[in-house]
This record gives C-alpha cells, sequence and structure tokens, in this order.
C-alpha cells in the first residue's frame, strides 16, 4: 500500500525575512549613586552621555535639586530622565504655591513612586536614586526600579557602573562580611570622597560612565555642589 507523506512534513519553510521591531528605548549609560549619613546624604553621577559606542555629549547632568532638603539623581534614557524631572518639578512647584511650604524629602520619595508606577505600561526608562534629610534632620537614600517600587536604605546606586560601584558601597558603608570592623559613623567630607573615588573607579572600567562627576551633599542647611573631572576616553 502507498503511503502518503504528510503535506506539513514535505512542504518547505516560506522564505520569511525577519521584521525590524519598534523599540522606543534606548539607554544612554551613566553611574548613580547616593549615600545616606547621620545627618546628611551624599549623591553623584557623571555627566556622559552615551549611544552604544557614540559619546553623544559629555555634559548632561543626571543630578537635579528638586529641594533645599531633596536630591534626585536618575540613569536611562535621556529623554525619559528629562521629562521626569521636569514633572517633579512641576508638581513640586504647584505644592509649594497650594501649601505655602516644600514637599518633606519623604513625601517626595512617594510622589516619586507614585510618578513612576501611574507609567507602569508604558514606563519611563529612568533607573533613579532619592537622596536627602528627611523631617528629623536625618540622611535617607532611596531606590527605585522602573515602575516605581521602592525602598529606604543606606546606599544605592544605579547605572551602567552599578555592578562595580555596588561591591565598594557593602564592603566601604555596609561592612558586610566584616564582623571584626567597628562601624561607626563617618562625616560628610570622607563620604564624598568616597564616592569620588567609586565614580573615578567605574569610570576605568565602565565606557559608559566618564568625563565629570556632579556631587550633591544635602544637610538641613541645604545643598552643596561640586564637580570633578573622570576620564575623558
Amino acid at each position: 500500500m502507498q503511503t502518503v507523506e504528510p503535506v506539513l512534513a514535505c512542504a518547505p519553510l516560506p522564505n520569511v525575512k525577519e521584521q525590524g521591531r519598534f523599540s522606543p528605548y534606548t539607554n544612554n549609560g551613566g553611574t548613580v549613586i547616593a549615600v545616606a549619613g547621620k545627618d546628611f546624604c551624599v549623591i553623584a553621577g557623571d555627566t556622559r552621555m552615551s549611544e552604544g559606542y557614540s559619546i553623544t555629549s559629555r555634559n548632561v547632568s543626571k543630578v537635579i535639586q528638586l529641594t533645599s532638603k531633596c536630591v534626585l539623581a536618575s540613569s536611562g534614557m535621556q529623554a525619559d530622565i528629562a521629562t521626569l524631572h521636569k514633572l517633579l518639578l512641576i508638581r513640586l512647584e504647584q505644592y509649594k504655591h497650594q501649601n505655602g511650604r516644600e514637599m518633606s524629602t519623604t513625601s517626595i520619595a512617594q510622589l516619586l513612586g507614585n510618578t513612576l508606577y501611574g507609567k507602569r505600561f508604558f514606563p519611563y526608562y529612568t533607573f533613579n536614586v532619592l537622596g536627602g534629610v528627611d523631617d528629623k534632620g536625618v540622611g535617607c537614600a532611596y531606590s527605585y526600579d522602573a515602575v516605581g517600587s521602592f525602598e529606604r536604605t543606606p546606599y544605592s546606586s544605579s547605572g551602567t557602573g552599578q555592578q562595580l560601584v555596588q561591591p565598594l558601597l557593602d564592603n566601604q558603608v555596609a561592612k558586610k562580611h566584616q564582623p571584626n570592623v567597628l562601624k561607626v559613623d563617618v562625616s560628610a567630607k570622607e563620604v564624598e570622597e568616597f564616592v569620588r573615588d567609586a565614580m573615578t573607579s567605574a569610570g576605568e572600567r565602565d565606557i559608559y560612565t566618564g568625563d565629570h562627576v556632579e556631587v550633591k551633599t544635602v544637610t538641613a542647611n541645604g545643598v552643596v555642589h561640586q564637580r570633578f573631572d573622570l576620564k575623558f576616553d
């Protein structure tokens, strides 16, 4: 008896060309850090903006002062970063006009989380660290994911250099896996120097981190701004 081969098994596969897919996101790189102390918080970010292997700008700030006691640093897609920063500044200005005072840092942390969550179906491609001092004058830092989940933490980092910076923070700030090391409060000056060294180290290995680093130190008296050079290659 003659057997009939299955049609699907014998039919050749159609010559279908791979179609391009629309992707609205790109990662422009960079590294941001926040370290909270007893009565201060240090927030830093580099100024390099990249697209693939090209440096499109060497002077794009990732760090923005929201109030006299709160600073935000963001990495990711620069267009979304700029949009998010402008939106937060508008909402904080509206709050100030309506209430006659600045929004507290803890409230801003919740506002940022709500703003990111509200865009969860088409998220801002931003990875944020928020830092400042709370109503009691205690330093605080917050870490976020892209859709608004956040937590208060002693330190945080994000961006393309995170995998390089985070071990330094774990070792030097949290003193993890060092049971015989006494944990003592450090000054803002010491944290500033450490953050500068951490960003320099990230710039040595991460091609998307470099050029300059902006460091903002937040205390109950306000925000102090510093700027240092990194590698330009």
